[in-house]
C-alpha cells in the first residue's frame, strides 16, 4: 500500500520536474525525488491543518 503512494507521487513529480530538468539529464532522478520530498512535506501539512482546526469554534 505505501509503494502505491509513492508510485503515484513520483508519477506527479515525474511532470513537475520536467518542467525544469530534461528528462535525459543524469540528475532527473534526484530532482523528481527532491519534488516528491516536497510533495509528501505538503500533504502532511495539508492533512495537519485539516486536522488541526477547530469544528466547534463560534463562527
Amino acid at each position: 500500500m505505501l509503494g502505491w503512494i509513492v508510485r503515484i507521487l513520483f508519477a506527479i513529480a515525474a511532470p513537475i520536474t520536467a518542467l525544469f530538468v530534461a528528462r535525459d539529464a543524469l540528475n532527473f532522478g534526484l530532482i523528481q525525488a527532491m519534488v516528491t520530498m516536497l510533495l509528501v512535506t505538503a500533504l502532511v501539512a495539508l492533512i495537519a491543518a485539516y486536522t488541526g482546526r477547530d469544528r466547534q469554534a463560534p463562527r
